[in-house]
Order: C-alpha cells, then structure tokens, then sequence
C-alpha cells in the first residue's frame, strides 16, 4: 500500500496468534509493519516475523518488482521485527543492513556472521537515497538497548519502532485517517503497560528527543500509521510514561473458594458508596494480566487481596505484584486485605512488595482468620470509601 510519493506499507497482519511475546493476549490479533523507501536507491525499514516472510516478500516484489533493495534499516532487533532478515538476505544479497553498533552486535549473536558491508549510525547520522535524506536517533531502552528511529526530515515522516505501537491487526487501511481509530487506543494503553510499563524513564528521554522534530507522520511497527491522530500518539505516550492516571479504583485479588472475592467486592461496594465511578474489579485467576496492567496505569487507587498460600499469597496475586514491582506505578494509593486459615502471611507479602512499587499507603491491611464475618465486610467498605476519598481528593503523582 502506498503511504506517500515514496513511502510503501509492506507489512502483514497476524490473526491467529494467541499471545504476544508468550505472554500478552491478543484479541484482536496484531500487525507487523514494515516499509519501503523508494528513491534513487530503495530501503527497507524493518522486517516482520519470519513466519509470514512468503506474504512479506511478496508485497515487496509487488511495489520494487525485479529492483533491488540497497538498504535494510533496523530500528529494533526483537525477532516480530528481524525475524526475516536473514530470509531478506538471501533474495537481495547485496542489500547494507543499517544498524547502530549494539544492532550489528544482536545480528551477529542472532544469525551468526553476516557478509557483506553493513553500515553502522550513530546518533544524527544521515543517509541518502538520492532524493530522500534519512536520519537516525537512538532511543536505546525503548524497549531494548539497541532500538533506534528513523526520520525523513523533507516530510515529517517518523519510523519509530515499537514507540507509539499498539496491538490489534489491521482491518484494511493502514493510515488512521481512513479507519475507525477507536478500538486502537485501548490497545496502545495496553500495549504500555505490558511492553513498556518498565521503561517510562527512557521513554520520557526519547520523547524529549524527538520533541524538536518536525513529525507529521509517525509509522510505527505495530498498529496504524498515525497522521491525523500522530500528536494524540505521542501524548498517550507522555502521559503513561510520566505517571498520569485519572481518578479510579481497581480491584485485584485472588480467591481458591470465594471468601476472599466477598472481601473485594465489599471494597468496590464501599468505593461506589463514596462516590467514585470509574472502579474495575479483576479475579487475578481469571483476568489477563495486560488488561489488568492497563488499568493500574489508567487510574490511580488499587486494593490488593489473597488468600495467604504456602507462607505466602495466593500464586496469582504474587504474579501481578512481581509484574508491578518490575514496572514504574509509584505515587498511586494502595490498600490490601487478606485471609487465612491458621498462619498469616498474605498481608506481609503484599507489604514487602510495596517496598518496590512505592505506592502510598491510604488504610490499614485487612485481615480476617477463617470466613470473613460482618465486621471484616464493614471493614472492607470503609476501605473502599477510603480509596475513593483518596481517588478523588488527590492530583496525580510527579514523576521525575
């Protein structure tokens, strides 16, 4: 598909896998997206996973038909977007793969010792195609060490790798501006959170970057080629990297038979009460953890609950506090409650792992031996009005 004069989407969609890097699901499935340069000489701008090469290569034939590839630029070397570059090779072995050093380094320690004459870019460095100058800037930890972007200052045009991605394929059109936008904006929050949540500092370098260039279009590899709606791209991106949340409760917890999930509900039940709208409530055991990644970065109250298990908590709690001690969710205001049988411990857990995430305190922990009895339900209304009280009243945190 044809983007501008020179710019050509040969990327593919996949509709079939279940999760995203093993880990993250996909509803609504996903796109790889790559491009051609088409000038005096011609580039490629990234790869697609290798599994789809037949549909990739085929789309390139379509637009460069017998002509060469000179360039492959490699903005990211994760394998959904270098998975083909040995494959690409083999088709045009004269073809430069243009990498930073860490790039060249992660191609080697992929698919062994390349041939040829590759190019290695630092930062600023530029390239011509003839009648289109290309140019680079690292943004090293968006989400790898190696990742870069590529720029066409004559055009405002933006290869930005996995920055400003989402998940979700492609249902026809390619540029924003000729589809319906609104499922992929959820997805890009998701994305965030699941992808990036442990980033959002270099994030916020890259954006500081790239904020003195001129972009009018952002082509990313995952999701639409953002125009008309590149800045809403881009400030979805600040405000999830700097820590913004809107006022909101969620509910997470994990419960074997039922005893713990009274307790949340009582929680979201006592937010309402006070007020509060926007409450998510998520059985861990049940919920994917990017669903539930991309509320705690949507708003900024979380009560936290299990059952103490083996000495610990419950498995599926301890998962979602070890993802969120691994990410940047500091600042937002925490509560939690836990049952037990005979031995507590699910409550210390939680507080040990608060020690990562940093998040404020707002009511004591909850818990209750056995069966939770009417006062522990009273309690864990109070709690929730707490939260709300909290939700409400306070701004978002600052994030440095």
């Amino acid at each position: 598909m044809q983007i501008t004069d020179n710019v050509y989407y040969v990327g593919v969609n996949d509709r079939t896998k279940h999760r995203f890097e093993g880990l993250w699901a996909l509803p609504l499935g996903v796109s790889y997206n790559a491009y051609l340069v088409v000038s005096d000489k011609v580039a490629l701008i990234d790869t697609v996973e290798a599994d789809f090469f037949g549909e990739f290569l085929a789309k390139i034939r379509a637009v460069l038909g017998e002509r060469k590839i000179d360039y492959l630029v490699v903005n990211h070397m994760e394998p959904d977007h270098s998975g083909s570059l040995e494959l690409i090779r083999r088709y045009y072995p004269e073809i430069r793969v243009v990498g930073n050093a860490k790039t060249h380094d992660m191609v080697r320690g992929f698919f062994g010792p390349q041939g040829g004459e590759d190019i290695v870019v630092k930062e600023g460095d530029r390239l011509s195609l003839g009648g289109v100058e290309m140019q680079f800037h690292l943004a090293p930890m968006l989400h790898w060490p190696e990742t870069m972007v590529t720029y066409l200052p004559a055009q405002g045009i933006l290869f930005s790798g996995d920055a400003f991605g989402c998940f979700g394929a492609l249902n026809g059109a390619v540029l924003d501006s000729r589809m319906d936008c609104t499922p992929y904006f959820p997805e890009m929050e998701r994305y965030f959170a699941a992808i990036l949540g442990k980033f959002c500092a270099p994030v916020r370098t890259a954006l500081k970057k790239l904020s003195g260039l001129d972009i009018r279009m952002i082509c990313s590899t995952h999701g639409p080629v953002w125009t008309e709606n590149a800045g809403r791209a881009v400030e979805t991106y600040r405000r999830m990297s700097h820590g913004e949340t809107e006022p909101g409760l969620v509910v997470c917890y994990g419960s074997m038979y039922g005893n713990t999930q009274r307790v949340a509900e009582a929680v979201a039940e006592g937010a309402a009460a006070a007020g509060l709208r926007h409450i998510a409530v998520h059985n861990l055991s049940v919920s994917q953890p990017s669903f539930v990644l991309a509320d705690i970065f949507r708003y900024n109250a979380l009560a936290v609950g299990g059952p103490t298990y083996n000495g610990g908590v419950f498995p599926v709690v301890e998962d979602l506090l070890r993802r969120l001690a691994g990410r940047q969710v500091e600042g937002r205001h925490l509560a939690c409650f836990g049952g037990y049988t005979w031995a507590s411990a699910a409550v210390k857990t939680i507080h040990h792992y608060n020690e990562k995430m940093k998040m404020q305190w707002v009511a004591d922990p909850l818990e209750w031996k056995q069966a939770p009895d009417a006062d522990a339900l009273a309690a864990a209304r109070r709690m929730g009005e707490a939260l709300a009280h909290a939700a409400l009243n306070a701004g978002a945190p600052d994030a440095q």
